[in-house]
């Protein structure tokens, strides 16, 4: 995530009324301990409508148990100007999804930052809630993003920036289609009032490379209506 400078709950009961959770869905947290590592090669590393930097390396390592993570999450570019390093624990059940990310890097000065300084840490909180969970007819989520540590303004006082994202994915035979909208309600990072900064679609395929291994690929095509920018991006999962 980059570090920048300057549905309402008659629809979610209705959905949950028309479409009720089966049993084997509300009981979908494994009982295991899992252990997972992958990796991302992107042209360019963008992030809710804004781009951080060009092309990149982003390695993912998790553990989970029972609905509780615990990620770390990386991003570095090939002319290391940008190295960024993110920790991520979460909680999921039925739909309802919650996190707590400690962001380190990038500045925009281009500065190397130290990791015990005092104030080069952000931290968010994020709820969501997919529906698809309840219905899979419906396969809306929503995401609520804020910063409510060292998110500070030209005045020095905490501005609690805000993204809002709506995704919607679309499963075809070809590919997997996944829209987004996002959008911040308030001055922040984002934007400098209630504006949409972020309208995507994101294909994902995969390459067969053997009977046993296929290499998924993506493309994303990234529009900030805010900022008058458009971005494209390529990128390969390992």
């Amino acid at each position: 995530m980059k570090r920048l400078k300057g549905c309402g709950i008659l629809m979610m009961l209705s959905l949950i009324m028309a479409c009720p959770m089966r049993a084997e869905e509300a009981d979908s947290t494994s009982s295991e301990v899992e252990f997972n590592a992958s990796a991302d090669l992107v042209s360019s590393y963008l992030c809710r409508g804004a781009k951080v930097s060009g092309a990149s390396f982003q390695p993912t390592f998790s553990v989970s148990y029972k609905g509780l993570s615990l990620s770390a999450w990386a991003s570095s570019d090939f002319k290391t100007v940008v190295n960024e390093f993110d920790w991520i624990l979460g909680y999921e059940v039925g739909g309802f999804s919650m996190a707590l990310t400690d962001y380190f890097g990038p500045y925009e000065d281009g500065a190397t930052p130290k990791y015990f300084a005092d104030n080069s840490h952000m931290l968010e909180g994020t709820v969501g809630f997919d529906f698809s969970a309840v219905c899979k007819k419906f396969a809306l989520s929503i995401t609520w993003n804020t910063y409510f540590l060292n998110d500070k303004d030209a005045e020095g006082d905490e501005q609690f920036s805000t993204y809002i994202e709506l995704g919607y994915p679309v499963h075809t035979k070809p590919a997997t289609l996944d829209f987004a909208m996002g959008f911040t309600p308030w001055e922040g990072v984002y934007s400098s009032g209630f504006n949409v900064v972020n309208l995507s679609i994101k294909a994902t395929k995969e390459i067969k490379i053997t009977d046993s291994y296929s290499l998924p690929i993506f493309t994303q095509v990234v529009l900030n209506p805010n900022t008058e920018n458009i971005f494209g991006v390529f990128g390969v999962s390992f």
